[in-house]
């Protein structure tokens, strides 16, 4: 019994990922979910007490594959630098060429709520954001880079900008240009002391 409780919960959280990515978690209603799940409102609720209680359970799900996902493309982040990001632009760009891609999850739900600072889907994209920026600091640092954790956070703005107007305007050339300012960044922290950049 327990067993099949833990696959409808399963169920529900899939097909409310599904919408919720593809039609935004507030316009997304829990009979939509309940029906792409093949149950019934009240057997979800059942699960979830609540529509925001469904949410957290979503984001964390994603948290947990995209944490995966983060660590595939960690261990393809070898070498200099600059090749270091070449890559990571190249995964981005790899994504986002996908047919249903429509940005990143957990960014769209934080704007989604952003009038809500304790909402639970804000609680949740702080953390995957956190965590990303926890992994490629390691790997920056791990190059004995000056100002590692400065570079990554500059490098980040270029990689959430970049996903917004590749959204906006229906065009990856957005992601190329970012990956062309990250190249220069890197390159001026290699070559010019941190101090000096920040002073």
């Amino acid at each position: 019994m327990r067993r099949k409780s833990a696959e409808t919960r399963q169920q529900i959280i899939d097909a409310a990922y599904t919408h919720f990515y593809q039609s935004g978690f507030m316009r997304t209603g829990v009979d939509a979910i309940a029906n792409a799940a093949g149950i019934t409102k009240r057997t979800l609720y059942q699960h979830f007490g609540s529509k925001d209680e469904l949410i957290e359970a979503v984001l964390e799900h994603q948290h947990q594959i995209a944490l995966e996902r983060i660590r595939r493309w960690a261990d393809c982040i070898t070498g200099k630098p600059d090749q270091m990001v070449m890559t990571l632009f190249d995964k981005l760009a790899q994504w986002a060429a996908g047919t249903e891609w429509q940005g990143s999850g957990f960014t769209r739900a934080a704007m989604e709520f952003a009038d809500l600072p304790g909402h639970p889907a804000r609680k949740a994209a702080r953390r995957q954001k956190e965590k990303v920026e926890m992994y490629l600091v390691e790997k920056f640092a791990a190059q004995d880079l000056d100002g590692a954790a400065q570079l990554v956070r500059e490098v980040l703005l270029l990689i959430e900008g970049c996903q917004s107007l590749a959204l906006i305007h229906d065009n990856l050339d957005y992601i190329d240009a970012a990956r062309h300012a990250a190249l220069i960044l890197v390159q001026n922290y290699q070559s010019t002391p941190f101090n000096s950049i920040m002073s």
